[in-house]
C-alpha cells in the first residue's frame, strides 16, 4: 500500500492537548445506560399510538412516527457502538451492537470494520468502502439514496456473502481474519430472524410488521436524511476532516435521535470521543473547525436544490452550506468523481 497518513486529527492540523483530550474522551456506561432509557421509553410512547389506531388511517402516521424513533437510534446507536464508545463495559457495548445493528439491517463487525475504513480513508475514491452515493450527487442518486432501497439492497447482498461464505476482497482488506467465522454466524441468525418477521403473518401474527417491518422502511428516509449531510458536496481525497467532513447545527430532538453526531467533523476529528461528549469536544476545538452548516432540514433543503439544479444543468452554487470548489459549477455535463462503494 502507498504511504498514507489516516484521516484524523494530525492531518488536519488540528490540535488540542492530551488532558483535556483525556478528559473529554473518557468512558462510562451511565450516559449509555440513560439513552437506552430515554430510547425505550420513546419507543414505548410511539408504539401506544401505533396500538391505538391500529385498523384505521392514523396507524400510518403513527408508524411514521415509530419509525422514526426506531430507525434513527437505532443507526446512531449501532454507530456509536461500533466505535466501542458508547459504554465502559465491553459486553455491554457488544450487545447493545448486535440488536441495534439488527434492527439497521447490517451484520455488526461488518459494520465496525466497514466503518474504521471509512476513518481511515474518509471521503477517499477507491480506498473508503462507505461512499454510500456516486459523487456529484444528482437527483436520481438523492432518491436512489433516500428511499433507502439502495442501501437495503447492498446489507442484503452483504447478507447473502456472510452467510455462504463469499467474502468480497473489501471485505479481506478491512477484516481482520480470525472475524470471519462470527461474521457468518451471525449474518445467518439475522437472515433467520428477518425470515421470522417475514413469514409471521402467515401464522396470523401481524405486530412485527406494524411495530418493527413497516416502521424501519418508513423511518428510513429521515436515517438517511442524517447520514447523506455527513459529506455530500464536500472533498473528495483530501488529508483534512475540515474539507471532506460537514457539521450541522442540531435542535434538542436532532441531537437525540442522532447522538450529537450533528457535530461529524469533531467525531472524524477524535473518533474515540463518546457521543455524550462531542458538544464538549466541539466547544474546545471551534476555533480550528468550520462554523456548523444550518440546521437539519435547512441543510438537506439546499443539497436538494443543488442536486436538482445539477440534473437539469444549471449552477450548483449553494447559498449557506459548505461545497467542495469542484462542486460549485456554471452548469453543464456533469462528470463522476466517484461511484458508490455501499
Amino acid at each position: 500500500m502507498p504511504d498514507y497518513v489516516p484521516t484524523n486529527a494530525a492531518s488536519s492540523g488540528v490540535k488540542l492537548d492530551k488532558k483535556t483530550l483525556k478528559s473529554i474522551a473518557g468512558r462510562s456506561d451511565r450516559p449509555g445506560l440513560k439513552y437506552l432509557a430515554k430510547w425505550g421509553g420513546s419507543l414505548a410512547l410511539t408504539g401506544v399510538l401505533i396500538w391505538i389506531s391500529l385498523g384505521t388511517i392514523w396507524m400510518w402516521p403513527a408508524m411514521f412516527l415509530h419509525g422514526i424513533f426506531l430507525t434513527v437510534p437505532a443507526y446512531s446507536f449501532s454507530h456509536e457502538t461500533a466505535h466501542g464508545t458508547a459504554f465502559r463495559t465491553r459486553s455491554l457495548n457488544e450487545a447493545v451492537l448486535w440488536v441495534t445493528s439488527l434492527i439497521y439491517m447490517e451484520e455488526p463487525l461488518h459494520r465496525r470494520y466497514t466503518h474504521t475504513n471509512h476513518h481511515t480513508f474518509t471521503w477517499h475514491v477507491g480506498k473508503d468502502s462507505q461512499m454510500p452515493f456516486d459523487t456529484p450527487m444528482g437527483f436520481g442518486g438523492w432518491i436512489a439514496e433516500i428511499t433507502g432501497f439502495a442501501l437495503l439492497r447492498f446489507h442484503m447482498h452483504v447478507f447473502v456473502q456472510l452467510a455462504t461464505k463469499q467474502y468480497s476482497d473489501t471485505m479481506k482488506m478491512v477484516t481482520p481474519e480470525g472475524e470471519f467465522g462470527k461474521m457468518t454466524r451471525n449474518a445467518r441468525i439475522m437472515l433467520a430472524i428477518y425470515t421470522l418477521i417475514a413469514v409471521a403473518p402467515l401464522f396470523g401474527i401481524w405486530w412485527p410488521i406494524w411495530f418493527i417491518a413497516v416502521p424501519r422502511v418508513l423511518g428510513a428516509p429521515v436515517m438517511l436524511l442524517f447520514t447523506l449531510i455527513q459529506h455530500v458536496e464536500l472533498q473528495e481525497n483530501s488529508p483534512s476532516i475540515l474539507e471532506s467532513t460537514r457539521s450541522f447545527k442540531g435542535s434538542w430532538l436532532a441531537n437525540f435521535l442522532y447522538m450529537n453526531m450533528n457535530n461529524h467533523v469533531e467525531h472524524h476529528l477524535y473518533p474515540q470521543v463518546p457521543f455524550h461528549a462531542l458538544p464538549q469536544l466541539a466547544d474546545a476545538i471551534e476555533d480550528q473547525t468550520p462554523d456548523p452548516d444550518p440546521g437539519f432540514w435547512k441543510t438537506n433543503l439546499e443539497v436538494l436544490s443543488v442536486v436538482i439544479r445539477r440534473s437539469f444543468g444549471h449552477q450548483t452554487k449553494a447559498a449557506t452550506i459548505r461545497q467542495a470548489p469542484h462542486m460549485i459549477t456554471e452548469g453543464g455535463p456533469v462528470e463522476r468523481v466517484a461511484q458508490r462503494t455501499m
